[in-house]
């Protein structure tokens, strides 16, 4: 075939794509900074199994996985506890990051993907309107198509120029700073809850969680804002008096990570040009988890190059992965977007009014391993239940005005993904694009 594909860093969606294409023949080049055998945070994380099989991928050892338990959630009063009950066929997997990697590298290894690491990526290298190349810490390297994964604040997204119309930065209320680590356990009791989440704790913007596992307690603490070690402790602190599971000694982690929250990218693609995983912001906007996601955006993009017999990778012919995308996954991701929204113009007694009042139940946060929709979230509430919800409501005039202003916004969301256009016009592309972007405007 001849075609010489670049992926810029070793995200998730970056591996599988580069497995699929090199199975069908396609030179397929992996740069990525970190070295070899060492990727992956010191925890673990979730994603949906059935993605495997999307990717082409088999299913892990059994030993290296076990199922998710199911979260708890808790406002930040910590009064009211709504608590999942997912399915077990809509259960996701749990997974050492080093496993995962392990994995995914192994798989794309032997579909003929090559890896080249300790490799810093720098740049892209234009020839006119077209990206057609990498500057990294070991050369300039060019291809025929570049496929961008190299995260939240890709150096290639970052770095391209006006003309290709992709949005460069995060944006307000996009990203999560989060502190993670994995803490001995401060008790041996019995604990009823064991994955808590608190939204706004502390009437701070953001999640926290602790999860008692068999061996340590799983600590993160999110924010909407930077967050430095001192506050991190302060808030270790704080959720450690009301679950006494959760230690004193970090036994593992303990890092800071970024994590985008948000709607996916209004353009992904320009000429020789794809962006996937965190760099396309594809994870699931109220929790960050973008594994899945971020597998099924290969698939999408594979079925696009592989169709693409002229081998042109243009804006044209690779806006049909967008579109994909967006049918398959990235309108609902969008819609959920909206809903986080909501939870950062929220003051903490509203949104303990909102949980004390059943106006959201566990139900409505029973997600699922493939609910990306604001309907899978809402279970399917009877007009009953919904007249109900809105009575509640309707004692509080101000929270009611931010709930009405959340359903318009969610309205011109679905409306603007509906009508996205379904082949390449640059006018037609770059003015939806900023019709979908005020959707999201504060």
């Amino acid at each position: 075939m001849g075609k010489r594909i670049i992926v810029a860093g070793a995200g998730h969606g970056g591996i599988a794509v580069a497995a699929l294409l090199a199975k069908e023949g396609f030179d397929v080049t992996v740069y990525e900074r970190g070295s070899e055998g060492t990727l992956g945070y010191d925890w673990t994380d979730i994603f949906a199994p059935n993605a495997l099989g999307i990717a082409g991928m088999d299913m892990p050892a059994e030993d290296k996985y076990c199922f998710k338990e199911n979260m708890t959630f808790y406002s930040t009063d910590m009064k009211t506890a709504l608590r999942q009950d997912v399915k077990p066929e809509e259960l996701e997997i749990k997974m050492e990051r080093k496993d995962i990697y392990a994995h995914f590298i192994e798989h794309a290894t032997a579909c003929g993907a090559k890896f080249v690491y300790d490799c810093n990526i720098e740049a892209p290298i234009l020839f006119g309107n077209r990206v057609v190349g990498i500057k990294t810490s070991k050369g300039d390297f060019y291809g025929d198509l570049i496929i961008d994964a190299a995260g939240i604040d890709s150096p290639l997204r970052t770095k391209l120029p006006s003309m290709c119309a992709i949005e460069k930065n995060v944006g307000d209320f996009g990203q999560f700073y989060v502190y993670r680590a994995f803490y001995n356990k401060g008790c041996e009791d019995e604990v009823k809850d064991k994955y808590k989440v608190c939204l706004l704790p502390q009437g701070k913007l953001g999640v926290a969680w602790v999860a008692a596992e068999e061996e340590y307690t799983d600590l993160l603490i999110g924010r909407f804002e930077p967050i430095d070690e001192k506050e991190a402790m302060e808030s270790a602190e704080f959720l450690r008096s009301e679950n006494p599971v959760l230690g004193t000694e970090v036994k593992r982690g303990g890092q800071f990570v970024k994590i985008p929250v948000r709607q996916p990218l209004s353009i992904m693609v320009c000429d020789g040009y794809a962006a996937i995983g965190d760099s396309a912001f594809m994870t699931v906007p109220i929790i960050g988890s973008g594994i899945a996601n971020s597998l099924k955006a290969a698939k999408a993009l594979a079925e696009t190059v592989i169709e693409d017999k002229n081998g042109a990778y243009s804006a044209d012919t690779l806006w049909q992965y967008q579109v994909r995308y967006y049918r398959r996954l990235g309108a609902g991701l969008a819609v959920l977007a909206c809903v986080k929204l909501l939870l950062t113009e929220l003051k903490p007694e509203e949104l303990d009014f909102i949980f004390a009042n059943g106006i959201l139940t566990a139900q409505d946060m029973t997600i699922g391993a493939n609910s990306v929709s604001l309907s899978s979230m809402m279970g399917g509430a009877s007009p009953a239940e919904l007249i109900a919800k809105a009575q509640a409501v309707v004692k509080d005039p101000v929270l009611l005005k931010k709930i009405i202003n959340t359903g318009i916004r969610i309205g011109k969301v679905a409306a603007a993904t509906a009508v996205m256009p379904k082949t390449w016009n640059r006018n037609q592309v770059l003015r939806w694009a900023k019709q979908y972007k005020i959707c999201f405007q504060i």
